[in-house]
């Protein structure tokens, strides 16, 4: 019964070998080109990170304009600062869960 994947690794390893050789005359792939941004990244929201003795902020933006921040102390659980309306305030979130729940009707049991 060995004898089987014996056989099957020979076949496979013999394949490998039966490939055409590569010529000698081959020149390298030219170099892919160059990728330009457009020149502002203005709109990519950034990240500042603040590490501090007994805490970390983070500080998200896009387009320059504040709208979240995640807090993480040293010995406790990260929390979240998000401005939802647009008008400077922010409310404490302990995570990004919106809190929205689907209705979930049973159809059918088996």
């Amino acid at each position: 019964m060995r004898i089987l994947p014996f056989l099957l690794l020979c076949g496979i390893s013999s394949a490998a070998y039966a490939q055409k050789p590569v010529p000698d005359n081959l020149e390298p792939m030219p170099p892919p080109p160059a990728f330009e941004t457009g020149g502002d990244s203005s709109d990519e929201p950034a990240v500042t990170i603040i590490k501090e003795t007994d805490q970390t902020v983070e500080e998200f933006r896009s387009a320059g304009k504040l709208y979240m921040i995640k807090i993480t102390p040293k010995n406790g659980v990260p929390y979240y600062l998000v401005d939802d309306l647009g008008d400077g305030k922010f409310s404490r979130q302990e995570g990004l869960d919106s809190g929205v729940r689907v209705p979930r009707w049973i159809i059918h049991r088996f």
